[in-house]
């Protein structure tokens, strides 16, 4: 007999709706997370865009669930989630920025994603007062939006826990209950600081920027490494910004290599930009040239952002693979041990699609997505091959 059927390491991005997925199986789910609630790791750092607008097959058919499942949850479930469906919008200025977008729409096209290529006025309709001046135009994705980190991780948590998951808080989990060896092994259960040992059918890795730790004590190599960045949020202001827009060019001061930004469903206009050279490790303090920096880009994109109020900043970490890919499902070395990890800081509109997934091959053996797209996410895949172009 097992204490439970799976536990899951970690209640954030994935975790959580990983374990709102097996509970609506039916599964008798354990969650554990040495922070003091749901969604307070980087989950909670995330700006909150939510697209299926990528160049991975698998990235783009995870998070075209995801979108699904974020744009009904209000009629589902009877909660807000701050869901704002109001698309993606990557405006061009440059010839290889256009070769790149030009290049993935017909993977995107394939996989059923709708978007396309507009000219500068088609971009300007999207993203009233951007700047015309070298637009060549650029995509939109319109079933794109933007939801609440923190709304929608306590609803996926209030869900579960109504369907009969259980939340251990504050506890951190220091080992694995391991049996067999060599390439026959299982990993049947958790062993906590106190020294309390829990056992289950099946355990979960979502342990975010400490998911290698993890997989090291199941004798597993995945390099998960995570860099920082920083973001911020103003005060609200009169709805006029419908998509999340994400300006690809490197900026000219050498510190930025894109940013995005969005208005949410509030009326607060929410910003991030991808350091150059990216900052690798964990340190989140908060930088005294990001507000410099990212006033310059975002007024130079769109000059009517000029008199904003900013009222925090913060910053927050991305885990990385190699390839800019997450590694989700299972080790066949490793029986029972499952992963929904290396989100390369896309967890929160990635997750309801891993964790709907990853339940699936738990409770009935294969993903809600096509297994052979679903296999592209492999924790045994070639992680040399390819790069998400839009990562």
């Amino acid at each position: 007999m097992t204490d439970h059927d799976v536990i899951i390491i970690g209640s954030g991005s994935v975790g959580t709706p990983t374990a709102y997925f097996l509970a609506e199986a039916g599964m008798d789910v354990l969650v554990v997370d040495e922070l003091a609630s749901s969604g307070q790791g980087q989950n909670k750092a995330a700006i909150g865009g939510a697209r299926a607008t990528h160049s991975d097959p698998a990235k783009i058919m995870t998070c075209s669930r995801s979108l699904e499942i974020f744009s009904t949850w209000k009629e589902r479930t009877g909660t807000d989630i701050g869901w704002k469906q109001g698309g993606y919008c990557f405006p061009v200025y440059r010839e290889n920025e256009e070769g790149v977008l030009k290049g993935i729409l017909p993977i995107q096209k394939e996989h059923r994603l709708e978007i396309d290529w507009y000219d500068a006025d088609g971009i300007s309709r999207f993203v009233p007062g951007i700047a015309t001046d070298g637009l060549i135009g650029g995509t939109y994705s319109p079933n794109d939006g933007q939801v609440s980190p923190l709304m929608a991780s306590e609803s996926f948590q209030n869900e579960a826990a109504a369907l009969g998951a259980r939340f251990m808080f504050n506890e951190s989990v220091t080992g694995l209950i391991m049996e067999g060896e060599g390439d026959d092994r299982a990993v049947t259960g958790i062993t906590l600081t106190s020294g309390e040992e829990i056992s289950a059918e099946s355990v979960v890795n979502a342990a975010g920027a400490h998911a290698s730790d993890i997989c090291r004590i199941a004798g597993l190599d995945v390099p998960i490494l995570p860099d920082s960045h920083e973001a911020g949020i103003t005060s609200p202001v009169k709805p006029f910004l419908d998509p999340l827009v994400v300006d690809l060019r490197p900026g000219g001061d050498g510190r930025t290599s894109n940013f995005y930004f969005g208005q949410n469903s509030e009326g607060q206009i929410i910003f991030c930009y991808t350091p150059s050279p990216l900052l690798p490790g964990e340190d989140k303090r908060a930088t005294s040239e990001f507000m410099p920096t990212i006033a310059r880009r975002l007024v130079g994109l769109i000059p009517r952002l000029k008199n904003l109020m900013v009222r925090r900043t913060w910053r927050g970490l991305y885990p990385m693979t190699q390839d800019g890919v997450p590694v989700v499902g299972q080790d066949p070395c490793v029986r029972g041990f499952y992963m929904g990890i290396g989100m390369c800081g896309q967890g929160l509109m990635m997750g309801p699609g891993v964790g709907e997934s990853l339940a699936s091959v738990i409770a009935k053996g294969r993903p809600v997505i096509d297994e052979d797209v679903f296999d592209l996410l492999s924790p045994t895949r070639d992680f040399a091959c390819g790069q998400e172009l839009l990562k």
